[in-house]
């Protein structure tokens, strides 16, 4: 058995150490364009069923490729190459969970996947990811779903200056967060809405105030729960990050579009990225991960409400980040259970429908409740 993951930045890692331990039997295979880094990698893993290779995930051709000898893919590859990635697994006929935050639709391969006998599951991270999951789950309990509202962020420990924020995943796909427009449901219909809009103030226990503003978050549950009447997602920062983040937008910081400096064609976006990476990337700082899933509905007539409440915490033993951790082991443990032949569906299975099966869904909490993931969960009728 083998498996392939594509991708060795911090996600990509933590996923391929996880399954290296889950499955030992596997072989595991880290992958890259930097050939130094996934080398790196697979090193500092230093388990004899872990090794690594060079790809260039922006070939199609090297990709299918090397797809051939693999019987399980895992992918954290950017956003741009994400839904390509879907494609080429469903073609070569090969099993795969990804965490890229593709702005395409993964469900409109469904079909084709199927047909292929492979289980697709896109957008199994943190959010969308445990989020979907946990939506699942409350949506499979309920008669009727009117609301869901999903609160979800990484963040230090404590804000530290200029923006009460480090990097803790890929800059370019931080940047698409806070531009690309937020797809959100109000009165039963998809709208969109400018991200950082929707602002408002929470207090988060164990955490204290925060604050919260749309993002394009909901991905396939735009899709798969389209029916309800309001669904949204907000992304959690400390207070005063977003108005010093539009100030960046508003005067072209993330703009794409190349300028003339001094004779030198420039993009601001590539620009800011790379600043970001180096001014906000603090590996010595210590990360959470804050989270707030609020399902509201009907269950025998009465009013029945389910919030699930998630704070985790940086690992101090492994030294891996919270954001690793929450968003990779989701992605790990899933994958797993697909090589286990513990997920029964075929085709394009978005997170949520795992979370409506209540085996699967105790089963992807027991595994994260192992790694010290622990989500509280509570029920409220009236």
């Amino acid at each position: 058995m083998r498996v392939l993951v594509i991708g060795c930045g911090r996600m990509g890692s933590a996923a391929a150490e996880d399954l290296a331990k889950r499955v030992a039997s596997a072989e595991v295979v880290v992958a890259d364009k930097d050939a130094a880094r996934a080398k790196a990698v697979a090193e500092k893993i230093g388990k004899s069923n872990v090794s690594w290779l060079q790809l260039d995930a922006s070939n199609p051709n090297e990709v299918s490729t090397a797809l051939k000898d693999f019987d399980m893919i895992l992918g954290f590859l950017p956003p741009k190459f994400g839904f390509r990635l879907v494609e080429l697994c469903v073609k070569a006929g090969k099993n795969l969970v990804d965490v890229s935050y593709m702005l395409e639709n993964p469900l409109v391969l469904s079909e084709e996947a199927e047909k292929a006998g492979v289980t697709i599951v896109p957008s199994c991270g943190l959010a969308p990811g445990i989020s979907n999951i946990l939506v699942g789950h409350a949506v499979a309990s309920l008669d009727k779903t009117d609301k869901i509202h999903i609160m979800v962020g990484g963040l230090p420990e404590k804000p530290l200056p200029p923006l009460g924020y480090v990097i803790t995943w890929s800059p370019e796909s931080l940047i698409d967060e806070y531009t690309a427009k937020a797809r959100i449901i109000k009165k039963g219909k998809i709208v969109e809405v400018e991200a950082l809009s929707g602002l408002e103030k929470v207090d988060f226990p164990g955490v204290g105030k925060l604050e919260a503003f749309y993002t394009d978050g909901l991905r396939t549950l735009l899709y798969t729960l389209s029916y309800v009447d309001e669904m949204w997602e907000k992304t959690l920062r400390y207070p005063g990050h977003a108005e010093k983040i539009n100030f960046l937008r508003e005067m072209g910081f993330f703009d794409g579009r190349e300028v003339n400096v001094e004779g030198l064609r420039l993009s601001p976006r590539k620009l800011t990225a790379k600043l970001f990476e180096e001014k906000l990337f603090k590996p010595e700082v210590k990360d959470i991960v804050v989270m707030r899933v609020e399902v509201f509905g009907l269950k025998d007539g009465k009013r029945q409400d389910h919030v699930y409440t998630l704070v985790d915490f940086y690992d101090d033993k492994n030294r891996v980040t919270s954001m690793a951790r929450t968003t990779a082991y989701t992605a790990s443990i899933v994958a797993d259970l697909i090589l286990k032949n513990a997920v029964p569906y075929k085709g394009v299975v978005p997170p949520e429908k795992l979370g409506m099966d209540s085996e699967l869904y105790q089963r992807i909490m027991t595994e994260l409740n192992s790694q010290g993931i622990k989500i509280l969960e509570e029920t409220r009728t009236s």
